[in-house]
């Protein structure tokens, strides 16, 4: 993918976001809190997952631009499930955490628009040692970002 098609990526987004918002903020407290997928979270928990996607790569969308490589950029893949229990995303505000997250997604649209474009070879490396571009990170937000909203809709329906 080329960085012209970043628009189509910053598109995409808006699009989630403006589609979710409105399902998200029609559910019914029991199905929000209650009904889990194959990693035994809620979708209170999956939605929180997806704001901890958006801060920890809004940090390395910002400092990959100033930094060539971030070696030693702590990575939470590997603590996900520790991430989403200690900030009790089971017990946060709904209407709170849905704005959260469209927020921060439409900051992370923001950044995706102003990225330094020579910068997309600046890396980090996550916690098994490869290395992600800038550019690779970006192209594979909106997919990461697909694959927790198709869950979320599995256990809707």
């Amino acid at each position: 993918m080329q960085e012209s098609n970043f628009i189509h990526i910053t598109a995409s987004i808006a699009q989630v976001i403006e589609a979710e918002e409105k399902l998200l903020s029609s559910l019914p407290v029991e199905v929000i809190t209650q009904r889990r997928n194959a990693q035994n979270r809620t979708i209170k928990q999956i939605l929180g997952h997806l704001i901890d996607s958006a801060s920890n790569n809004h940090q390395r969308m910002v400092r990959l631009q100033y930094s060539k490589d971030l070696l030693f950029f702590p990575d939470y893949t590997q603590d996900n499930n520790l991430w989403i229990a200690l900030q009790d995303y089971q017990n946060e505000d709904w209407a709170n955490l849905i704005q959260l997250w469209k927020c921060y997604n439409l900051h992370i649209i923001q950044i995706i628009n102003s990225v330094d474009k020579n910068r997309l070879d600046s890396y980090w490396c996550d916690f098994t040692g490869v290395k992600v571009t800038l550019q690779e990170m970006i192209e594979g937000y909106l997919g990461h970002l697909h694959l927790h909203i198709k869950e979320i809709h599995e256990l809707i329906d």
